[in-house]
């Protein structure tokens, strides 16, 4: 992140932030989407993130830490998000990302529905973990400032999502070998 431009929104400027806001919005964005598992509640998640980074930004001690102080804001808007309960609704948008393309694509989309249920069988907590970690390549270091825990809790965290992943997949598994053996 440009750290002159994190000055300069600290200082009031208003273009200075709207193109913060550019920058970090899509980022931000597709880390709570990831994170909760539903596109509007992610929605909410980033306009409460980037609505904190305005009213805190002045807060911001150095302004270098820019990226894993809003990752700790948006974590926090997410949990926010995550308690909320709202009627179900259908969420079947397609991003890009995810079309299914070649000759593999059955078994690709079969692949990620069976890794995305689960992945929604894990905490809010575990999934942050995850995401920060795997999907941005945070160093454990990092993570654990953006959460704002200790590393011993993010190691533990992985440790347990990765396993608790692990066994979603496995027991997904067991099914269907039990029904190709009979």
């Amino acid at each position: 992140m440009d750290t002159d431009l994190v000055v300069r929104a600290q200082r009031g400027d208003e273009e200075a932030f709207a193109s913060l806001a550019v920058a970090v919005g899509d980022r931000l964005h597709a880390v709570s989407h990831r994170i909760l598992r539903d596109i509007d509640l992610a929605e909410d998640a980033t306009q409460q993130t980037l609505l904190a980074i305005w009213r805190d930004l002045p807060t911001l001690r150095d302004p270098a830490r820019f990226d894993a102080w809003s990752y700790r804001l948006l974590v926090r808007a997410c949990y926010a998000e995550g308690r909320r309960t709202r009627q179900w609704s259908p969420n079947l948008r397609v991003l890009p990302v995810d079309e299914p393309a070649g000759p593999d694509a059955m078994s690709s989309v079969v692949d990620r529905d069976q890794l995305e249920r689960g992945f929604r069988r894990l905490s809010i907590d575990h999934r942050a973990v995850v995401v920060l970690h795997h999907y941005l390549d945070l160093p454990l270091e990092t993570v654990a400032e953006a959460l704002g825990v200790p590393i011993g809790t993010v190691r533990s965290r992985l440790h347990h999502a990765m396993r608790g992943l692990r066994a979603a997949l496995d027991a997904d598994a067991r099914p269907a070998a039990q029904e190709a053996t009979q």
